[in-house]
């Protein structure tokens, strides 16, 4: 890590590790670190401002990543050694700068960030820079040192840190600028290095262009990405990451049969891209105003507008994950719809949402201004908003209708001679009347048409109801004549000026608009009429009809859209098998895919794997076009569909990580069972949020949904065989995908019943040549790019469970799986890893044997630790500490415990590298235990006054849990003595971290305090701010400081900040009360414990007597005080 003059003179940073070149080195470990933060932390004002103090974990961070840079680097020189790195790279820059601009640019380097002998005054910048090292001038060795700078400077994550390693003053001269341009052109020419074979500056650059402002997260891409290469640090900044985490713990949402697609060869390919935020898309769907009525009921206000959907709704939604949220129903409806289902009947009913009067948002909704208030409050969460548009139809009484009343199929003679219209007129316009059927009224016939009376002119008009020929035609509705150009290009105006408002557009009964199925319903080819009553006489050919129609209107509306507004995404409702044509030939985005809904939730499981199949065979691409969804507005909900158990989650997890886009219905999250009609103005059913259901997303589903980067495309896509006694299990789904080095396997067992089998090899999968294609396939291990050699690391998501497996098995073997009734599971955050020397990752594979953990880094420590922690878990473990409570075993447990006591230390010693401390060590534990276990005699001998004798009665342990932290804190605190007396709290401390001990003390205390585990973390907590401050009292001489200097030293501390809860409100820092008065009688108890086994009586009544009335006057002053830190340092001051 690069420092400056000014910082290490800022810092006195002289007791340090330096290398030769003036870098900072910790060699990944902590302790160093946790100095070094200390001293920062003294020059800062931690009392007034605590919130400016480094943490440790964060500054380890930094000074880990930047010695993995240069050790990559190095990593790099090495392996090209038939290169001379420095000295090309020096040439290079000599050659473009001049060697003696360089010059004068490396002495500016060098006397700002110093080199050891150069800082020491031992030598001159150009002396330095003239004399050799590694056979090399310093001035060529020293190139290299501009890009660490570099890098350190432009990685937002390490702003905070900047005055370490600040070029501002260097950056002043234009000549820096040009070393970091040439620099990075050189590297340009030389060999790529790495796993995705980078640049070394792309490589070096990469955590922090990915993640520019999450150290943490900058760590775990080096550990998933660059594992193989960083020997040692692995294990580093796994430890580092761990220290980050505890630092962090403590600071408290079709119609017709379903058919298995194929697809003709006729259709060409034509399919539109995408832009960069459409594959990502996840949407949900929301009645407009029944959700207003439930959002009223849930506020308990009324809410009636777009603009009055409360921020909370939004927030949630895209704390979920959404980032599309589909508005059903906003659109001026057409006031005859409501009119015809008042006079059947509903009264409460609002028109259909799909019998529309105008394209405005309609005014009780608040209009515009109210919708423009929704999308820019959506937009600021990232929530696009969607809407739909309905080609095919206008309302019975619309805007067109009035206007432009010859835009519509229509005869100017009753269709059928029975047809009589003599009931009221549907509109309000006296000049112009719209009459439904009369045999409407008796449900004695569905009539195709309804008339429309010019009553200034007695021109009728029978035009047709919008209609699909799968049912009864929509009473409501008016069907628009698309052989008519002027109705294609109104409609197309119409959906460009939606596309304006809404950047997501859903268009109903899209499949109605095709050539094919207009004609064969409208205008049928002789001899094949008959899908609307009285059609067939208006036939035409093919022909004909063409001439009519000449280009598909879809074509022509995607066309339109590319040219004129491109940033919007068109998804159609199609069915009637033509998913592929839509989105292949028509060029829509975005398709429905009904067969995902039906057949999952019918379990024709062998069908719905064919329609996955033959689409991969015949165009892939067209698999990530789709729709999947588990209801939509024409079908019963998805809990009524699917239930609520793991059937249901595990289709939703399919729906989330199959390519396309996921749709969820509204109400589906919460578990709503109600079908809310397109009329609906409320829910009728008063239904309760199901939050056992809201949770189950939000701890299998939502994570997932964040990842649809990962799902979306199908580039890397595979679905593979699930083979069970040599055939293929058609009910269970298992498919791949990946992006960069991060991957996903999705398995889900669709069947009541149990399974077990291997995945191995894929279904074919159709991959271009030319003009030609070909269908291959490929194996899981390529579909999750494993190598042959070393392991692979994955986690389910749906379990939280973490595996391992042995690479080279799923090469040869496949990944054997056992799966119950609807079990699903989704692997995830998959990292390859080769043992080391020590083989600790085949320990572990062999040690889990197939079996998940819920944490592996934790469990493969535990491997590369066993030999440390077998003898600490035999003297730190419950039944040992009861027997130590139990005054009547304790001296055979004393016996028994020196033994284990001195494995221990042996093998602290070992991982420490060296010691020799062992028995003065285990001299000091011993004595302190039996100090401890002789307290309340000794308490009797001392000669005190009353008021002292209480005081330390009252910090004597009173129940079986203290003396579990006591004997916890005794049998750790001094074992950094074995490498070094200096700081060894700090040692002590720092190896609680690293080796994992903490997880043995709380499992012992759990033991000792069966009734509440929490605590138990709390006490370890406790227990390591005892062991980096247990001399803070012990040393403490009244005539050498006060009180409450010592008390500074405290509150400066960053355990004990942690610990005691000092925190901000209101321009005062506090800190908790019962924390305060706990520390103060657990740093007097092992204070008076350290007294005793160091002192004679006399001496040690004297100090102790001391010790008790400081820790009382704490308590008394802080009480005063009312426990705001400034006001308690003030009282004890005086």
């Amino acid at each position: 890590m690069k420092v400056s003059r000014e910082a290490r003179n800022k810092y006195q940073l002289e007791d340090f590790k330096f290398s030769e070149k003036g870098n900072l080195i910790f060699n990944g470990e902590i302790y160093p670190v946790r100095l070094l933060v200390q001293r920062l932390n003294q020059k800062r004002d931690l009392i007034s401002l605590p919130e400016t103090g480094y943490k440790v974990g964060y500054f380890n961070a930094v000074a880990l990543i930047s010695e993995i840079n240069d050790y990559v680097i190095d990593l790099y020189d090495k392996k090209n050694g038939e290169l001379n790195l420095r000295k090309d790279l020096y040439n290079h820059l000599s050659e473009e700068i001049g060697e003696e601009e360089l010059f004068e640019a490396t002495k500016d380097l060098v006397e700002e960030f110093p080199p050891e002998v150069i800082y020491k005054n031992k030598s001159e910048p150009e002396e330095y820079l003239e004399k050799k090292s590694d056979g090399e001038k310093n001035k060529i060795e020293f190139v290299e040192e501009f890009m660490g700078l570099w890098l350190a400077n432009s990685n937002p994550a390490f702003s905070s840190y900047k005055e370490f390693f600040d070029d501002d003053i260097l950056k002043h001269k234009k000549i820096y600028k040009k070393i970091q341009e040439e620099t990075q052109e050189f590297f340009e020419e030389q060999p790529k290095f790495g796993p995705k074979n980078q640049t070394l500056i792309e490589m070096l650059r990469e955590p922090s262009e990915k993640h520019p402002h999450e150290l943490k997260k900058q760590l775990e891409f080096m550990h998933e990405n660059w594992e193989e290469l960083l020997g040692k640090y692995a294990m580093k900044i796994l430890i580092a990451l761990d220290l980050i985490r505890e630092e962090e713990k403590f600071r408290g949402l079709g119609p017709g049969e379903a058919k298995v697609l194929e697809y003709a060869q006729l259709e060409y390919e034509n399919f539109t891209p995408d832009k960069e935020w459409m594959p990502k898309v996840v949407m949900i769907a929301k009645h407009t105003y029944v959700w207003l009525d439930q959002l009223s009921k849930r506020y308990g206000r009324s809410i009636t507008k777009l603009n009055e959907i409360p921020n909370e709704e939004l927030d949630q939604l895209r704390d979920w994950g959404f980032n599309a949220l589909w508005l059903i129903g906003v659109w001026q409806r057409s006031k005859a719809s409501k009119t015809i289902k008042e006079w059947t009947g509903n009264p409460e009913a609002a028109a259909s949402a799909y019998s529309l009067y105008d394209y405005v948002i309609s005014d009780d909704l608040g209009g515009h201004e109210a919708y423009e208030d929704l999308k820019r409050r959506a937009n600021n969460r990232g929530i696009r908003l969607a809407s739909d548009m309905v080609p095919n139809h206008t309302g019975i009484v619309s805007k067109w209708t009035k206007e432009h009343p010859d835009w519509y199929i229509q005869l100017d003679y009753k269709p059928f001679p029975s047809y009589s219209y003599s009931g009221q007129s549907l509109g309000d316009d006296p000049n112009t009347g719209f009459y439904l059927e009369d045999h409407y009224f008796s449900r004695e016939d569905a009539a195709v048409t309804f008339k429309r009376v010019n009553h200034n002119t007695g021109k009728e008009r029978y035009i047709y109801h919008g209609n699909d020929g799968t049912s009864f035609p929509w009473n409501d509705t008016a069907q628009l004549n698309y052989l008519l150009p002027e109705v294609r290009e109104a409609v197309i105006q119409t959906i460009l000026y939606v596309s304006r408002l809404f950047p997501i557009i859903r268009f109903d009964a899209a499949m109605t608009l095709t050539r094919k199925h207009f004609q064969r319903l409208w205008f049928p080819e002789p001899g094949t009429g008959g899908a609307i009553p009285s059609r067939a006489e208006h036939g035409m050919t093919k022909e004909e009809f063409f001439k009519k129609i000449p280009k598909e209107f879809w074509r022509e509306v995607v066309d339109r859209i590319n040219e004129e507004n491109p940033d919007t995404l068109l998804i159609a409702e199609a069915f009637w098998l033509l998913e592929g044509f839509f989105v292949r030939t028509l060029g829509m985005h975005r398709v429905y895919n009904s067969a995902f809904m039906n057949m999952l939730r019918d379990e024709d499981n062998a069908k719905y794997r064919a329609v996955l199949k033959n689409t991969l065979e015949f165009d892939p691409k067209i698999l990530k076009r789709f729709v999947n969804f588990m209801n939509n507005p024409d079908e019963e909900t998805a809990i009524k569909q699917f239930g609520d158990g793991d059937k249901y989650f595990g289709v939703c997890l399919m729906m989330v990580t199959m390519p396309g886009l996921p749709m969820f219905g509204h109400g589906q999250i919460k578990g709503f069972e109600e079908k809310y009609g397109m009329e609906f103005r409320k829910a009728y059913w008063d239904e309760k949020i199901r939050w056992d259901l809201v949770h189950e997303h939000e701890r299998k589903i939502f994570p997932l949904m964040k990842k649809r980067y990962l799902f979306a495309d199908v580039n890397n896509f595979l679905l593979y065989d699930f083979q069970t006694g040599g055939h293929v299990n058609e009910d269970v789904y298992a498919y791949s995908n990946r992006i960069g080095n991060e991957k996903g396997l999705v398995i889900f067992h669709n069947k009541y019943k149990e399974t077990k089998g291997v995945l191995k090899r894929s279904v074919g999968f159709a991959v271009k040549e030319g003009d030609d294609k070909k269908v291959i396939q490929e194996s899981l291990a390529e579909g999750l790019d494993l190598p042959k050699e070393g392991y692979c690391i994955f986690k389910d998501y749906i379990t939280d469970l973490e595996y391992i497996r042995r690479n080279r098995d799923i090469h040869e073997k496949g990944l054997y799986v056992e799966l119950k009734a609807f079990e699903s599971h989704a692997f995830m955050d998959f990292r390859v890893v080769r043992d080391d020397e020590f083989f600790h990752y085949s320990q572990l594979h062999d040690l889990l044997d197939g079996r998940g953990v819920h944490n592996i880094n934790e469990t493969y420590q535990k491997v590369v630790y066993q030999p440390l922690h077998a003898p600490f878990e035999k003297i730190v473990n419950t039944a040992t500490f009861e027997d130590f409570i139990d005054a009547k075993k304790a001296s055979l447990v004393i016996e028994i415990v020196d033994t284990n006591l001195q494995n221990f230390l042996e093998e602290v010693k070992n991982y420490a590298s060296g010691g020799n401390q062992v028995q003065e060590v285990k001299k000091e534990i011993l004595e302190m235990l039996e100090s401890s276990l002789n307290l309340k005699e000794r308490k009797d001998s001392l000669n005190f006054e009353e008021k002292q004798k209480n005081i330390l009665t009252n910090i004597i342990p009173e129940d079986d849990f203290e003396w579990g932290i006591l004997f916890s804190w005794i049998f750790i605190h001094p074992i950094g003595k074995i490498t070094s007396k200096e700081n060894y709290e700090l040692i002590s401390r720092s190896w609680i971290d690293e080796w994992q001990l903490s997880k043995y003390i709380e499992l012992t205390l759990d033991g000792l305090k069966k009734d509440d585990k929490e605590k138990s973390w709390e006490a370890s907590t406790l227990i390591k701010v005892l062991i980096s401050q247990q001399n803070l009292l012990y040393n403490f001489d009244s005539k050498e400081m006060k009180s409450s200097t010592v008390l500074k030293m405290l509150f400066t501390n960053s355990d004990a900040q942690q610990y005691l809860n000092i925190n901000r409100y209101k321009e005062t820092l506090w800190l908790n009360a019962e924390a305060f008065f706990n520390f103060c009688d657990w740093i007097g108890l092992i204070t008076v414990i350290k007294i005793l086994s160091s002192y004679g009586k006399e001496k040690a009544e004297k100090k102790i007597g001391k010790i008790l009335n400081i820790i009382e006057d704490w308590k008394q002053y802080s009480k005063q005080a009312e426990f705001k830190v400034n006001n308690i340092i003030e009282l004890v001051e005086k």
